[in-house]
């Protein structure tokens, strides 16, 4: 017994693990972005959303966290994911059981061979056992699947780290685009305003034969115009109150609002470099893992071209007598060693070989993948930033020559020296403006916001911190 146990324990310490071990791949990455701010801070450790200094915006983005319910599933998973790891991970260690049984029977005494008069019928028996097993992991195969398993956890960590990424990014370019729709529906309804005192005026003076009918339906048309783009949009704004109440965990209703589009701070541009975002962004972190847990499951499925063996055993007491099932003669034991190994599977060992091979190959073209995704991330968002930020101010120039315009216009109409035409040429030109004057601000915020949700960051690490928080508050106290 002993030599055996001697010879076991030098079988596991010479054991190996089958199939690659993992080595980060190289990937090729740029030296810089091309259009990186100069000027960049770096941001990368703090809760960037408190930037734009709207304590509304700060306390939905609490609330999110703390109520979502993409959030508390991605939990859920997490906690998934560790029970799987720690089930496979339960079979490097012996198994132990136990069992015990009382049994009572009777034979037939008209059978061929008869009960002998010397043993007792109906007879009882007891037997209490104590039983183990363990899977000697010769060739490493639970190792990599507890390999795998440990990748996958992290890939769900990962994963519940990206759902808060997105989760902070959307509320909070969600919470822009409904502040830059309430800027739009003030211009709408002051221009809404404006038009009908001037379709009150011209109706007057027509009356009294001052102007045409023609002018009057000049200025009513105008005065429609602005009326119906109000309804679309206040369509807007309650289906973007309606987004933000689902991500904040509640039922449809109305969201708070906090300072005006003209009233936020611009937040700093975060600063970073390509190699920075590899070691950031979830994203990249989840498909690494993905591709560790892949390059595990190869060396596990080469792992079944070599025998298992395994080790069984019992202990314990069985006696017809209750009263004497711990006595000495009671006593019963037995163990038993086994090898079991393929020798033609005709296909059905090498099927899940080239299968393991080749989702390695797949998890390793998406690694690649999501890495150029996400440096044409960065990108986008820090161009969408530069040229926004241009758009912007030629779009305030716009607005302030339309502004000028129209009041010149205005002038030469009261003065009789343009026809009203002029006027409302300049008002169809001036109130799109003003529009996208409010567009383009709220654009510009979102812009900020998709740079620091592009490059990632520890703060995902801080919002996580909140979100952990306010679940341990709510969670009901045991007793």
């Amino acid at each position: 017994m002993r030599r055996l146990i001697v010879y076991i324990l030098c079988l596991l310490v010479a054991g190996c693990m089958l199939g690659p071990n993992y080595h980060r791949p190289a990937v090729n990455t740029p030296q810089s972005f091309y259009y990186e701010v100069k000027d960049a801070q770096d941001t990368v450790n703090t809760l960037w959303w408190q930037q734009f200094q709207d304590p509304v915006l700060d306390r939905l983005i609490d609330e999110a966290l703390a109520n979502n319910k993409s959030v508390k599933i991605a939990a859920a998973n997490v906690e998934q994911a560790a029970g799987l790891l720690t089930q496979t991970r339960s079979q490097l260690f012996p198994q132990l059981g136990y069992g015990a049984s009382g049994t009572r029977f009777r034979d037939s005494e008209r059978m061929a061979t008869p009960v002998p008069s010397t043993v007792p019928n109906p007879q009882t028996a007891y037997q209490v056992l104590a039983t183990a097993s363990w899977e000697i992991d010769l060739w490493g195969r639970i190792r990599r699947l507890t390999e795998s398993a440990q990748a996958n956890l992290l890939a769900t960590e990962e994963a519940r780290r990206g759902v808060i990424l997105s989760l902070v990014a959307t509320v909070a370019n969600g919470y822009l685009q409904l502040r830059g729709l309430d800027e739009q529906l003030v211009i709408s309804k002051r221009s809404l305003s404006t038009y009908a005192e001037s379709v009150r005026l011209f109706e007057l003076q027509f009356s009294y034969g001052q102007v045409s009918q023609m002018t009057v339906e000049q200025a009513r048309t105008q005065y429609e115009t602005a009326a119906a783009t109000i309804p679309q949009i206040e369509n807007q704004i309650v289906k973007t109150e309606n987004a933000l109440s689902i991500l904040l965990g509640h039922n449809p209703g109305v969201i708070p609002r906090g300072k005006s589009i003209y009233e936020l701070a611009l937040p700093a541009v975060p600063s970073g470099i390509p190699s920075q975002v590899l070691e950031r962004r979830p994203d990249i972190l989840l498909a690494e893992q993905n591709l560790i847990s892949a390059n595990a499951l190869i060396g596990a499925a080469r792992a079944l071209y070599f025998p298992s063996i395994s080790l069984t055993g019992t202990y314990g007491d069985a006696s017809h007598d209750l009263h004497k099932l711990f006595n000495g003669p009671a006593r019963m034991w037995n163990y038993t060693g086994t090898i079991t190994g393929p020798l033609f599977t005709f296909g059905a060992i090498s099927g899940q070989v080239r299968q393991a091979e080749a989702a390695g190959k797949a998890a390793l073209i998406g690694y690649e993948a999501v890495i150029q995704a996400a440096f044409a991330d960065v990108e986008n968002a820090l161009v969408s930033r530069t040229k926004l930020s241009d758009q912007l101010s030629a779009q305030s120039r716009l607005v302030k020559a339309s502004q000028e315009y129209e009041r010149l216009a205005r002038l030469q109409y009261d003065g009789g020296y343009a026809p009203y035409s002029t006027v409302l040429q300049a008002q169809q030109q001036l109130f799109p403006a003003e529009l996208t004057l409010a567009q383009n601000r709220a654009s510009v915020f979102i812009s900020y916001v998709d740079i620091y949700q592009a490059m990632g960051g520890g703060w995902i690490t801080k919002a996580d911190s909140i979100a952990s928080g306010a679940a341990a508050e709510k969670a009901p106290v045991k007793k």
